[in-house]
């Protein structure tokens, strides 16, 4: 049976998240891997008291990115076949690149831990804002983007599903916005709890030291296609798949538009391989036609194992 894995980004991780893969010894090789990569014990940050270390851009995308990688290990360990095509929701695009063979592990750990500190260093605490719309049309929101900028950035920067769309930018910007969103009918607009405005003009400086770390990073043709955030296509040289990683940090997830290609690519049936089941919940929302399972424990993957071969 064919079927793709999806992969989710930051925002999904918690303490005690790979609690459920005991008796499978691949997932703590796998952070003790990340963690040496890094100099850092990752594997001890979801086992602390406060998610705040788990919860600091620089550690979420390293542990987000292990926490993929090792559940598809594990997935492989017990049997579970190669998916006909993966992608990955921001940061869950490298974890896609890992487990399709393009990225190196190793290297791809170090690689997301400079990509947080760019972003974190883009844009200094305060001046940048995210903020959900819920309930509006996305040419309803760009409209109000437009109209609220007025000098400064703020663009729909995450199309995770229709009715679900998320703006970012200077926080001024984004206030106004969300406040014209609402004029013009959304039902909810939610400011995010987040650091740094991801995915929009702002990150531009960020994504020139990423492209420069690329630059020294090896990259394979991916074994399997993997759907690019920026424009929804999968490549295999090299160039280009570095080009659409540094291009990802400045452009909008269309996560809508990537799921509709995978279902009408024959590939309705999903897996949502790590941590949480947002992605779950949003294929549902994107297409009626779409099923995804959720692989966040043993069991899960077992269950999906029987399901899919």
């Amino acid at each position: 049976m064919a079927f793709a894995f999806v992969f989710p980004g930051q925002g999904s991780q918690s303490l005690g998240m790979m609690n459920g893969f005991d008796g499978l010894p691949v997932v703590r090789h796998t952070f003790d891997e990340a963690s040496e990569a890094l100099g850092t014990d990752l594997w001890a940050m979801l086992g602390a008291e406060s998610a705040d270390a788990i919860n600091a851009t620089v550690n979420t995308q390293p542990i987000m990115l292990a926490a993929g990688v090792a559940t598809y290990l594990a997935w492989q360990e017990l049997g579970g076949v190669q998916p006909s095509a993966v992608a990955g929701h921001s940061l869950g695009e490298y974890t896609a690149l890992v487990c399709a063979g393009a990225l190196p592990f190793a290297e791809a750990i170090r690689l997301v831990r400079v990509r947080a500190e760019a972003m974190q260093d883009a844009v200094p605490a305060g001046v940048g804002a995210m903020a959900a719309i819920l309930g509006l049309s996305d040419e309803d929101i760009r409209a109000a983007c437009m109209e609220a900028a007025a000098g400064e950035v703020v663009e729909p920067v995450n199309f995770n599903s229709p009715g679900q769309v998320v703006i970012a930018g200077n926080q001024a910007a984004v206030e106004r916005a969300m406040a014209l969103c609402k004029d013009k009918g959304a039902k909810r607009a939610l400011p995010l709890p987040v650091s740094v405005p991801s995915h929009c003009a702002l990150m531009r400086p960020a994504a020139d030291k990423l492209a420069a770390a690329l630059d020294a990073v090896h990259i394979n043709p991916p074994a399997i296609p993997v759907l690019h955030n920026a424009d929804v296509a999968a490549y295999s040289d090299p160039a280009a798949i570095r080009d659409a990683l540094t291009r990802q940090l400045f452009s909008p997830v269309r996560w809508t538009e990537t799921v509709q290609k995978l279902a009408a690519d024959g590939l309705p049936l999903m897996a949502e391989c790590g941590p949480g089941k947002v992605l779950a919940g949003l294929g549902k929302r994107i297409d009626a036609s779409v099923r995804c399972l959720a692989l966040t424990d043993r069991a899960a993957l077992e269950a999906a194992r029987a399901e899919l071969v």
